[in-house]
């Protein structure tokens, strides 16, 4: 069965850094898509940032050009969130999602995700 694990959150002072791994196993995800999303308390769910199967197109949300960088390795199956010059607005659980379709920031595009890891930034 398909799965996607996410590591790496935890508490961290404001400008910070802090580096997301999330984990594929049960199929090869070389082919997809991959994105990173978060929800905040009482937010919705957004998009952070994505990359394509090749790692050459990525996006990322305004928020956080320029500070966060999405990466892969398809040797191991893994996808990578390095977040830099942290804020407290960064605080949410980040979720890694998988899509068939390729890189895309719409959430209902992708069709894997994983259970999330929490990220706490303190001022």
């Amino acid at each position: 069965q398909a799965q996607l694990v996410e590591s790496g959150g935890g508490l961290v002072q404001a400008g910070g850094s802090l580096r997301l791994s999330c984990a594929a196993s049960g199929r090869t995800f070389s082919w997809y898509g991959m994105g990173w999303f978060r929800q905040a308390p009482g937010k919705e769910r957004e998009f952070v940032a994505a990359i394509s199967w090749s790692g050459v197109i990525k996006y990322y949300a305004d928020s956080v050009k320029g500070r966060f960088t999405i990466s892969r390795d398809n040797a191991k199956n893994t996808v990578y969130l390095q977040m830099n010059s942290l804020t407290p607005e960064d605080s949410a659980v980040y979720y890694c999602a998988a899509a068939l379709k390729g890189a895309t920031t719409s959430s209902d595009e992708y069709d894997y995700w994983g259970q999330g890891t929490q990220v706490t930034v303190s001022s």
